[in-house]
């Protein structure tokens, strides 16, 4: 039970003394950097499906 103990104590010290957290406004922008790649990726993905339905559509009307 020490053991567990000690590594609850040795965690917490970590995360308090040792971690750097980043600040609100680096929280943010961080945010609002994978936001904006997430929108950039479904866009992607979305036109890549399209071309994909058309080319099959294509393909099975032969």
């Amino acid at each position: 039970m020490k053991k567990v103990i000690s590594y609850i104590k040795d965690s917490y010290n970590e995360l308090v003394y040792k971690v750097s957290w980043p600040t609100r406004s680096e929280l943010s922008s961080s945010a609002v950097v994978v936001m904006f790649a997430s929108l950039i990726i479904a866009v992607l993905i979305g036109v890549v499906d399209f071309g994909f339905e058309a080319v099959m559509n294509f393909i099975y009307s032969l």
